[in-house]
Parts: structure tokens; sequence; C-alpha cells
């Protein structure tokens, strides 16, 4: 078994986004469905007792949460965020691209825990992050999305 497989490789802003987010359930989210737990166990007959189900239910996910987030913070493993000289595209590193349309657009490679496509934050192991991946300043690199292939060069690394 290769180790690195076992380590999950993210940005530090990512894991601390995910600290964060650790934080917020252990110490304000939690507490406060237990407290809710415990008034609606108060209220007696538990098996009509709608508020302490759905209580229960919370307390449930977020405990699952807790622990998926503990996994990964045990597992992260920070890249270097120095990429003032990228010669080539790797984790962590904001990469500007021109589609075929002459439209730019500006990505960041991040770890699969830390995406979010909506703000172009795209992991490194999707189509476009694997096929950016090792590239450099004027590579053309092309990807295979619904609408069909879709050809990127590349314009900047930082």
């Amino acid at each position: 078994m290769v180790a690195n497989q076992d380590k999950i490789q993210m940005t530090r802003e990512g894991l601390k986004e995910i600290k964060e987010e650790y934080q917020e359930l252990v110490e304000v989210k939690r507490p406060k469905i237990v407290a809710r737990l415990a008034e609606a166990r108060q209220e007696g007959d538990l098996s009509e007792n709608n508020e302490y189900t759905q209580a229960r239910q919370e307390l449930t996910f977020i405990d699952g949460r807790i622990a998926e987030l503990e996994r990964v913070i045990s597992k992260a493993v920070v890249v270097s965020s120095n990429h003032n000289k990228c010669q080539k595209v790797s984790l962590g590193c904001r990469v500007t691209v021109k589609n075929g349309d002459g439209q730019q657009q500006v990505f960041h490679l991040v770890g699969e825990w830390e995406a979010d496509p909506l703000v172009r934050k795209i992991s490194f192991e999707s189509p476009l992050g694997k096929s950016l991946l090792g590239r450099k300043t004027g590579d053309e690199v092309e990807v295979k999305a619904p609408a069909g292939k879709i050809v990127y060069k590349i314009t900047k690394i930082d």
C-alpha cells in the first residue's frame, strides 16, 4: 500500500476552514443540540415527541460530520504555498487560462475537500485539475466536458 494514499492534500487555507468548521460544530452547534435534546426528553412520551426525534436526527448528523472532519484533519497534508515563482501548475496554484472564445478565467487548484466550483476553486483531481497539473505557461490542455471538448491555453501561473 502506498503511504500517500492515506493522506489528504490541501492548502493551508483549506485546512484552516475545515478546522474552523470542526470547532464550530464541537463548541457551538453540538452543545445547542444536546441541550435541545435534554429539553425535549423532559416533555414526556418520546415516541410521539417530534422535537426529540428531530433533535436526535440533527445530533446524529453533527456527530457524523465531526467524525468525518476529525478523519480529514488527522490525514491532512498541507502543500507548499510558495507559488510566486511557479514554473508548472501544482496544488495551491492559481492558473489563468483562455478558452477558444478568448474568455479568460482564473482557477485555484485545491484539494478535493476544499473545492468550490462557484468561486473557481477546483479539485486537482477533477478533469480540469488533472489536465492542468504539471503544465506550464503557454501549454494548451483539452478537457472533456458534458458540452464537448474544451481547449484552454495557460496564460499565467501564480
